[in-house]
């Protein structure tokens, strides 16, 4: 069970939300082989890997979270969420369906199964399940700078706060072929939407072959505070909705603004994190999860019952 889901079941009024399973199906969208081809020159991709330790959460200071920009351009942004509204249905003429699709997102409860807490997520969502597109994704963030190191293999102590101790016993994770889950979970907030504060689960496929270590946001929108637009300005521009890391006694925080085309990453394990209210506007967001494979070759036992890692 999810850790949002236990909190929303222990609070007031929630402890007999009904849990309702849960199915999603697309339409096909023509995706042409030019949309999000690898960017000619890497080099625009910004990298900033967050110093927790010279932040307002020096607890933090081991774990892992990076802020990537400029890995879509606007145009990009503006015609993926054209294209996640047409895989339901949107834009198609004919019986539109309404909100173009978007629908009050849910939270897990397990596979296949969610309940809606408004109370701790309150948004629209639309959920697209697309391996090209993640595929693409996935390769832009691979020509930045350090990344392709950094998220190839997983093992050893260095990973240790994103894995768990099993890391330090031999375990060795390879980043999967696609790099992102499929399952594309596109997001829309409107005044006064938010997502409380939680940790996110790891993502596991349905035959385990697979599972998630860290969270992938996209912005798709630029907000009001990332371009230093002052409160008093006159703009439709989104304001708040920036994704916060919390202090475990929500006393000290640490924002990521929304810009078009930024991209973050950051582990699932031990970062509370949260989806500030909007106050104004629209933030539109992608949300998905960098899975991985085990790889079993990574461990041999000797006859004496030793652990031999295979480098």
């Amino acid at each position: 069970m999810s850790t949002i889901l236990q909190k929303a079941r222990a609070s007031k009024g929630l402890a007999f939300a009904q849990i309702v399973r849960t199915e999603y199906t697309n339409v096909p969208v023509f995706i042409s082989e030019s949309f999000l081809a690898p960017l000619p020159d890497p080099s625009i991709i910004k990298v900033s890997k967050i110093d927790f330790e010279d932040s307002p959460l020096p607890e933090y200071k081991r774990l892992y979270a990076v802020v990537l920009d400029n890995v879509l351009s606007q145009e990009e942004c503006d015609q993926l969420l054209f294209m996640s509204e047409m895989s339901v249905g949107a834009h198609r003429g004919g019986d539109e369906p309404e909100n173009n699709g978007w629908k009050p997102a849910m939270v897990n409860a397990g596979r296949n199964y969610e309940v809606l807490a408004l109370e701790y997520r309150n948004s629209d969502r639309i959920i697209w399940d697309n391996h090209v597109i993640a595929q693409r994704l996935w390769d832009r963030v691979m020509q930045a700078e350090g990344m392709k190191k950094y998220f190839s293999i997983l093992e050893g102590e260095a990973y240790q706060a994103v894995c768990g101790d099993s890391m330090l016993g031999g375990d060795r994770w390879k980043v999967a072929k696609q790099g992102l889950n499929e399952r594309l979970r596109f997001l829309k907030y409107g005044p006064g939407q938010f997502f409380k504060e939680h940790c996110d689960g790891s993502y596991e496929t349905d035959d385990g072959s697979q599972k998630s270590f860290y969270t992938y946001h996209l912005y798709l929108n630029d907000s009001a505070q990332a371009l230093g637009i002052p409160e008093s300005s006159e703009t439709e521009l989104l304001r708040g909705g920036a994704t916060t890391f919390h202090s475990a006694d929500k006393k000290r925080s640490f924002d990521v603004d929304p810009r078009i085309g930024r991209v973050l990453i950051f582990q699932h394990r031990r970062l509370i994190h949260s989806g500030d209210e909007v106050t104004a506007g629209i933030k539109y967001t992608m949300r998905s999860d960098v899975m991985f494979e085990f790889d079993e070759r990574s461990v041999k036992v000797n006859k004496n019952g030793d652990i031999i890692i295979d480098l």
